[in-house]
């Protein structure tokens, strides 16, 4: 998906697991005026193809991003991830420093506070193949985060399913994502707390300050293992800052983006 001019600055967003690039909309439509906005459907989610190998590693995705931007004719570019994405944003920017102009890490650690992956693990794990309505997607949903913006929610799910060939309702994001989470997840090898430690760019982390996957000790974590490194919490957000609070949202990255660069 893309948004504003092209001679804009370039603004790429990467979406979490089980996500797609239309949840981006709101913050895209909020800065396409300044920027080019560009959201990446990841391997094996939204109308990208899975892995052909089985690849979900954070090292696979960022080389994914790698060769986007380079398609597109950008040696440098501003980036913001939200958990999957946001690792994969950590792990692109520490091993290409120079090109990245300024980082938005949203609610994500090199760690997963056990109590966040317990709970993604299992909703990931338990979702059934087929899917009743788009209403009944909507509504389990909800209630396994009553935080989240019903707007917002209602469009993530609307752009999140997909009719099987037998006619069915599933989701679009690939079955092996999920085979891989009911296994006990992906062992990954990019260690990104040595990552963050070779980020050169202006870096903002979000946390949505309800979130049980990101902790407040995660947190300051991150922010002193980075260079230039600050913390944002979104009140009554949860690990879905975007979703759960867009309009704060919105206002949280926008600042950061138009605030003049530290001497």
């Amino acid at each position: 998906m893309e948004w504003g001019a092209p001679t804009a600055p370039p603004l790429i967003l990467l979406h979490g697991i089980t996500g797609h690039a239309r949840t981006w909309d709101t913050l895209a439509e909020a800065l396409a005026p300044q920027w080019h906005v560009l959201a990446l459907d990841q391997r094996g989610h939204g109308d990208s193809e899975a892995a052909p190998d089985g690849d979900y590693t954070t090292g696979a995705m960022a080389d994914d991003l790698g060769a986007f931007a380079d398609a597109l004719g950008y040696p440098r570019f501003t980036l913001l991830g939200l958990s999957m994405g946001g690792r994969v944003a950590m792990g692109f920017a520490g091993a290409h420093p120079d090109r990245v102009e300024r980082l938005v890490i949203v609610d994500i650690a090199p760690e997963i506070h056990p109590p966040g992956m317990a709970r993604i693990r299992a909703m990931i794990a338990n979702a059934p193949e087929a899917i009743e309505s788009e209403e009944w997607a909507v509504e389990t949903a909800r209630a396994a985060n009553p935080r989240a913006d019903v707007g917002e929610l209602r469009h993530r799910i609307k752009h999140a399913l997909k009719r099987a060939p037998d006619g069915t309702l599933t989701w679009k994001y690939a079955r092996d994502v999920r085979e891989m989470m009911r296994r006990g997840g992906r062992r990954d090898p990019v260690e990104l707390w040595d990552r963050l430690t070779r980020i050169t760019c202006p870096t903002l982390l979000v946390r949505g300050a309800e979130s049980d996957v990101l902790s407040p000790e995660l947190a300051q974590r991150v922010v002193a293992a980075l260079p230039d490194g600050r913390l944002v919490e979104v009140a009554a957000a949860g690990h879905t800052v975007p979703g759960d609070r867009p309009a704060e949202f919105v206002e949280v990255v926008r600042d950061f983006l138009e605030r003049p660069a530290r001497p």
